[in-house]
């Protein structure tokens, strides 16, 4: 398995990841947005740090990067989470989610940028597909009611979709910096939620099972998967990850119907055709260069 394909697996993982959230987040109670970040980058960053003194990786060695991958890390972990709350709190969420579902589509047309790259319609087209699809889950196939007086959260949501497409782009530009250093830009990032926490939110702790479900945030959607992405964002395909990051809502409704929080629907049967049909067109030749070069790759028999 060649590094580029092994990275973009990394990223698909992430993406699946990232389809926990909605269903972990609803079973870990009704602690605040804030402090639920705090909480779950914390524990990401006491598993990192866990990570370094096992492989005897001294914790300033890893940290010691350059000042423009840390404010990269940080800005693009904690900005997207900033954002995204405050266009939750000043815009109605079905049309904040989906100006915040920009991002996969901004990734691909940001990458066109990217050295090496080379940018092809159907590369646009499966990322449009798969915003339709994302569209129609989030929207539950009605009318999104854009109104003049939430602008100040449209715009916190686009931002917020502009901020991880940037961040998930402009990370190649480090390909250098180690992912063990994300462990360092999710201490920061919790240490950032916690100062907005402790301004603007009330202190909620969970009970009995919701401290597992804040666990299992911690070690995934809010954990492992930043790691993963990381190098996936550095190293993988990452035209095909911005198209098939379509899939994390519908990935994220099948969770929740299959945990009893959700019901299927003609529209999830619609957005699926759309996204499947989408990651086709957008990541297709992933899998065919993937075949191209496999019987190169094969070690020679003796």
């Amino acid at each position: 398995m060649s590094p580029s394909w092994r990275a973009t697996v990394g990223g698909i993982v992430a993406l699946f990841l990232w389809s926990t959230l909605a269903l972990l987040s609803t079973l870990a109670g009704p602690v605040p947005p804030f402090q639920l970040v705090s909480m779950a980058f914390a524990l990401a960053t006491l598993i990192a740090v866990g990570l370094w003194l096992w492989r005897r990786q001294p914790p300033m060695v890893v940290l010691r990067q350059p000042p423009g991958a840390w404010l990269l890390g940080v800005g693009g972990l904690f900005g997207y989470h900033f954002f995204y709350f405050l266009a939750l709190r000043l815009a109605p969420p079905v049309e904040a989610n989906l100006l915040n579902y920009l991002w996969p589509l901004l990734i691909v047309l940001f990458s066109a940028f990217l050295p090496g790259q080379r940018f092809r319609l159907r590369h646009l087209a499966g990322a449009v597909a798969g915003l339709g699809g994302a569209a129609l889950l989030i929207t539950g196939g009605g009318d999104a009611s854009f109104s003049g007086r939430y602008v100040p959260g449209y715009a916190a949501a686009v931002v917020c979709g502009v901020i991880w497409a940037g961040y998930s782009v402009l990370n190649r530009r480090y390909k250098d910096v180690p992912s063990d250093a994300v462990g360092g830009f999710c201490g920061a990032t919790a240490l950032l939620a916690l100062v907005f926490h402790l301004m603007f939110e009330e202190t909620v702790y969970p009970v009995g099972w919701q401290w597992l479900a804040v666990a299992l945030l911690g070690l995934g959607p809010v954990g492992a998967a930043f790691f993963v992405w990381d190098g996936a964002c550095k190293h993988g395909d990452i035209r095909a990850l911005g198209t098939l990051a379509y899939g994390v809502p519908l990935v994220s409704n099948g969770l929740l119907i299959l945990a009893g929080r959700g019901h299927l629907s003609w529209q999830l049967a619609v957005a699926a055709a759309l996204i499947i049909g989408g990651a086709i067109l957008g990541a297709g030749d992933l899998m065919h260069r993937r075949r191209r070069k496999g019987p190169a790759d094969a070690p020679a028999s003796s």
